[in-house]
């Protein structure tokens, strides 16, 4: 035993002293009780860094790592790595989650290029068990360096506000939780490290514990939510009451993007009327995300759409706009998931395609009654289609409008989009809820087959 702690009543009053690493595991764990991994190992004489441990939440086997900024700054070093290693190496033979905790400042400079190593196998680690087992990340105070990217391998982020997250030092980048909310890094803040770590939980519960786990079922109440036009309240009248979890809200102006229960059962949401009309590279990122992660366990993903469709010009070009339209079109189609999808509003040209077509996308595809769904947007129809009937009007702008109007109702309408196949059902709100319940239950035995390939090649 080294000579920094002459008995064991020493030692172990170290290693189970109260501090923010154990609290925060605390927080995570049922009744705040978890089994310790590898609580004695020490790293030249003193702590690692890290109390690594598992336990159930939600009644659900959990392994999880909390780094310990009050030993050496959360420094990773040799041994703090093998113990994190050791939580990865048993996630992947058991299948069971993996909840991180980051409160570091980075490296240890003293351990050289094994902090590094250490660094590269954890990483290789997390990424190899992306998609099968999930992995929740929670940044609790800084994460710094590397640590920054192991984070990132995780399905999801979740950040406290006051936390910071960044590779390297620049005064110029912001690395707070809400910048990071903004740009899509964190899918959750919350306003202290506890809530975080509770948000944590109540994800993991949210989810099939790996990628051949059933989806989870809940306890249920009936929704108590009118449908209404905008994306939150559409969601709400068709889930579960209190069952729905935002995720990236501050990310994208005009995607939503959900967790939630139908009729007991787990599913994701995606929602195209946020804020705004028109999806930009942003929206089409988030959703592509969002529906990857929903893929890679098996959820269900059902899709209101409401959008006149991708904004196009030179400064959304610029952002490279296309290659994220390219982006959610391809995580559509390729989603092997259970796929619904309803026209709840506008659905206009490759919008629709991307998000409702069945070709790419639904495995059912609906309609509210008044759902308006058209290659162009009305008024540019009525320019290509019934431009004669403009000449000689003296109101030209009223004129056009009455033209796209009396089109939407026709020519647009659900009812023509189900005469022509485009979508499988017209549907009204109050009859929404029960349609997806049953859709759901006739697509559970859902089986795809794919071309064998070792990965898609779609630029990120």
């Amino acid at each position: 035993m080294p000579d920094t702690f002459s008995t064991l009543e020493e030692l172990q009053a170290k290693v189970f002293a109260d501090s923010d690493a154990r609290k925060r595991l605390t927080y995570l764990f049922d009744e705040g009780s978890f089994t310790e991994l590898d609580a004695y190992a020490l790293a030249a004489g003193e702590l690692t860094g890290v109390i690594t441990a598992f336990g159930y939440v939600d009644g659900n086997p959990v392994y999880a790592f909390s780094q310990d900024i009050s030993v050496k700054n959360g420094a990773m070093n040799e041994a703090q790595a093998k113990k994190i290693s050791k939580v990865y190496e048993l996630a992947a033979k058991t299948g069971v989650p993996v909840v991180a905790v980051y409160d570091s400042f980075g490296a240890d400079v003293s351990d050289g290029s094994k902090a590094l190593s250490a660094y590269g196998e954890l990483l290789a680690q997390a990424s190899n068990l992306s998609g099968v087992v999930l992995q929740i990340a929670v940044v609790a105070g800084t994460c710094a360096g590397c640590a920054a990217m192991l984070a990132q391998t995780a399905d999801l982020t979740v950040m406290a506000k006051g936390a910071s997250m960044f590779v390297a030092v620049n005064s110029d980048d912001d690395s707070s939780a809400e910048n990071a909310a903004a740009n899509g890094t964190a899918a959750v803040v919350c306003e202290d490290d506890k809530t975080a770590v509770e948000a944590a939980a109540k994800l993991i519960s949210k989810l099939p514990q790996n990628n051949l786990s059933p989806a989870p079922m809940y306890e249920f109440t009936e929704p108590d939510t009118a449908f209404g036009s905008d994306a939150d309240t559409a969601v709400k009248s068709v889930s579960d009451a209190e069952s729905v979890t935002e995720l990236y809200d501050g990310f994208g102006k005009a995607a939503y993007t959900a967790l939630a229960s139908v009729n007991g059962s787990a599913v994701g949401f995606v929602a195209t009327n946020k804020t705004t009309d028109k999806l930009n590279a942003d929206d089409c990122t988030k959703i592509a995300k969002f529906v990857r992660l929903c893929d890679s366990f098996s959820v269900p993903v059902i899709t209101f759409v409401d959008t006149e469709g991708f904004e196009s010009d030179d400064k959304t070009e610029a952002a490279g706009a296309v290659r994220a339209m390219s982006k959610l079109c391809h995580a559509y189609a390729e989603a092997t998931t259970v796929k619904i999808s309803v026209v709840v509003g506008k659905a206009y040209g490759a919008a629709f395609i991307a998000l409702a077509g069945k070709g790419a996308n639904a495995d059912l595809a609906y309609a509210l009654d008044n759902a308006v769904i058209s290659a162009l947007a009305p008024v540019t129809a009525v320019e290509f289609l019934e431009h004669d009937k403009l000449k000689g009007v003296e109101d030209t702008g009223a004129a056009r409008e009455q033209l796209a109007s009396e089109f939407a109702r026709t020519q647009a309408s659900a009812a023509a989009a189900a005469a022509n196949g485009n979508v499988d059902g017209v549907v009204s709100p109050n009859g929404l809820r029960k349609l997806i319940v049953d859709s759901l239950d006739v697509l559970a035995g859902k089986r795809v087959s794919r071309l064998p390939k070792k990965h898609s090649n779609i630029q990120l």
